[in-house]
């Protein structure tokens, strides 16, 4: 069975994009800093009939990092990393002439350093996999200019740099920073409190990137909106 990795991976896209490989017959790694809703995720998982291991721990720690590929060497290898942890750098978010650097060394350290730092311990397995992929989740605030998101938009314009680095340098991978567009989820809910509108649930953008496993187009950043459209 393909095996997966998935940071991040409690609740929101994380844990919708691992319901469905799961559906699909993926072994899964699941990793996120609160350990009782990671566990919860990981029984709900563990029903499609796959096996699911839980490992609570911050991407930021390197040795939770290596026990996250030796969890997926334990189980056969490696077939997708996804990069889907996230800090916003300020809670809600602020304009930067008041963002404290903590926070944004933070957002750095969490969607850019540990993200490169997670690739580089699970690239050996990635290159043995006939199917090796990473795909590093990213943002429309990555391209676009926001008030109150340069922090976050900054840290997550480094990754989609990192994913196309990493697209040029390993070419028998396949490389996707994905923008997922507008979801519901806590992210959101935190960065911006006061606005309720509705937003699509992270299960409807899903399709996105179970089309990017199916199709493996190049490497390359791709908006889930526009991969829906042209299904």
């Amino acid at each position: 069975m393909p095996v997966a990795i998935i940071t991040g991976a409690s609740k929101g896209l994380g844990r919708a994009l691992g319901a469905a490989l799961a559906e699909r017959g993926w072994d899964l790694v699941l990793d996120a800093r609160t350990a009782t809703v990671l566990r919860e995720t990981a029984g709900a998982l563990s029903a499609h009939g796959t096996r699911v291991v839980a490992l609570p721990g911050d991407v930021t720690d390197a040795a939770h990092r290596a026990a996250l590929v030796r969890a997926a060497r334990e189980l056969g290898g490696l077939d997708l990393l996804v990069s889907n942890a996230s800090a916003l750098g300020a809670e809600p978010l602020v304009r930067l002439a008041e963002l404290g650097l903590d926070g944004l060394r933070r957002a750095l350290e969490v969607i850019v350093v540990a993200a490169l730092g997670l690739v580089q311990e699970a690239l050996p397995l990635l290159r043995a996999s006939n199917t090796g992929a990473v795909i590093a989740v990213s943002s429309d605030a990555a391209a676009e200019a926001y008030g109150t998101w340069g922090g976050y938009g900054a840290s997550k314009a480094a990754l989609d740099q990192l994913a196309a680095v990493l697209g040029v340098e390993e070419p028998g991978l396949r490389v996707w920073a994905v923008d997922p567009g507008d979801m519901a989820t806590d992210l959101y809910a935190a960065a911006v409190p006061d606005d309720d509108g509705p937003r699509p649930a992270p299960e409807h953008v899903v399709p996105a990137f179970l089309r990017l496993l199916d199709e493996r187009p190049a490497s390359g950043r791709y908006g889930a909106p526009s991969l829906l459209e042209e299904r």
